[in-house]
């Protein structure tokens, strides 16, 4: 995966006091999604119904973090944890998230993800974990290199 775009390193900040709410059903297709939701990762909540939750994945996550999600909500408990998401525009967010199942006469029918912001200390507390872990497990690691114009050029 590669970056042309420069939004890659833009971070767009979740202000305090909003909280990002969606629904899926249970293979993880987005059926709602809230107005800060949309604005924050930059979709329009039309975009977003219908699509997988993890068009929000940033290559940043580590691919076990995901898998632990599922494990915990499957198994009928809640998952919190910290989460880079990318925008549409290719720039990030982070928040701290809460998913958890949805029961109706005791039978799990979706799940439900509140996200929240978190501190500048925890992001980068969270960013260099999940850089450890990803080297830990040979997932796929971000590189930012710098190169001459005329080879630049050449890429585009």
């Amino acid at each position: 995966m590669t970056y042309n775009d420069s939004n890659f390193l833009i971070e767009t900040i979740v202000p305090e006091g909003e909280v990002i709410i969606s629904r899926t059903d249970l293979k993880g297709i987005i059926t709602y999604a809230n107005e800060t939701f949309a604005d924050i990762s930059g979709y329009k909540v039309e975009e977003l119904i219908g699509k997988p939750h993890n068009l929000l994945r940033h290559p940043d996550m580590p691919r076990v973090a995901f898998e632990h999600l599922w494990t915990t909500i499957q198994s009928g408990k809640m998952w919190q944890g910290y989460v880079k998401n990318m925008r549409k525009d290719g720039g990030y967010y982070w928040v701290y998230a809460e998913v958890s199942g949805v029961y109706k006469d005791d039978v799990l029918v979706e799940y439900k993800s509140m996200r929240s912001p978190i501190s500048k200390e925890t992001i980068t507390k969270m960013q260099r974990k999940y850089d450890e872990m990803k080297l830990k497990n040979k997932d796929m690691i971000r590189v930012i290199r710098y190169i001459p114009f005329d080879e630049y050029v050449e890429l585009k």
